[in-house]
């Protein structure tokens, strides 16, 4: 009788885990936009033309700053509130944006191409 009790509670332990993990996309998405705050921690990065923003968490040591042709990398202090920028992330530790890699555009929203 223990035993069935045992093997119910874990099966209703399980199922009360899996209902609470959020639904995670496997893929990397994109996000466009303009940067209006960063910090050590976080970017927070608004798109004019969907009107949304979007803040995205980052490593204290984050060094995936490229340019738009991605040969050229950058240090964080480039990234200032104003930049165009291009954020490929990924939502997998319980929902939070987590930035991948961080691409500088231009103003035309175009990868910045160094000649």
């Amino acid at each position: 009788m223990n035993a069935a009790r045992i093997r119910t509670f874990a099966a209703a332990c399980a199922f009360a885990t899996a209902a609470f993990i959020p639904n995670v996309a496997s893929a990397a998405s994109t996000f466009y936009g303009i940067v209006r705050h960063t910090s050590t921690n976080s970017i927070k990065v608004y798109d004019p033309h969907t009107h949304q923003t979007l803040s995205f968490e980052i490593l204290p040591k984050f060094d995936q700053v490229f340019s738009g042709d991605g040969k050229t990398t950058y240090q964080m202090r480039a990234l200032r509130a104003g930049r165009y920028v291009g954020v490929i992330y990924d939502q997998k530790f319980l929902g939070v944006r987590h930035a991948d890699k961080i691409y500088i555009m231009n103003n035309a929203n175009e990868r910045l191409r160094r000649e």
